[in-house]
């Protein structure tokens, strides 16, 4: 990419964000932040229950990775962030308007079959369909890509930096 972007790799659980995510920032030679990292621990508790968040719990993570990206800002990074919702990729846009949306996305049941495989995670599948209902994709008006998760993660990966790439163009 002719500039460096701020990726923020979104999509519901299990569709590869914490995969994908340090394979693009490799590809791109930019920095990786685990946007799970930037939970406080009331949040991991409550996935960790089965408990969906509320806005009120997303706003103060929302911020924390949206400050992390106005950081990287002229310089590059990939971030990852479900992003569900179009209010909190505006979050995430007040923070950093520069950033760009690479939303990982796919087949419900190859989803599931990726998070059941998934170790020592604390997102359980149960909370699939949530994600699934909450998710309001990439509008036309908003700056990113979305790619289908089939496939390898190298696949996947390679995918990524063309559909990227193509938004310098």
């Amino acid at each position: 990419m002719s500039t460096p972007h701020v990726v923020v790799v979104m999509g519901v659980a299990g569709t590869g964000k914490t995969t994908i995510g340090p394979l693009l920032a490799a590809e791109l030679g930019v920095p990786y932040a685990e946007g799970d990292d930037f939970h406080p621990p009331a949040n991991i508790a409550k996935m960790s229950a089965g408990i969906p968040l509320d806005d009120a719990d997303r706003w103060p993570w929302l911020d924390a990775i949206g400050h992390w990206a106005h950081g990287r800002a002229g310089l590059g990074g990939v971030v990852s962030s479900s992003a569900l919702k179009r209010s909190y990729r505006d979050r995430l846009r007040g923070e950093a308007p520069g950033a760009v949306f690479l939303h990982l996305s796919g087949d419900r049941s190859l989803i599931e079959e990726r998070m059941a495989a998934r170790k020592n995670h604390f997102m359980p599948t149960a909370l699939l369909d949530s994600q699934f209902a909450t998710l309001q994709p990439l509008e036309d008006d908003e700056a990113g890509v979305a790619v289908d998760v089939s496939g390898t993660p190298e696949e996947i990966t390679q995918r990524a930096v063309a559909a990227l790439r193509r938004l310098d163009t």
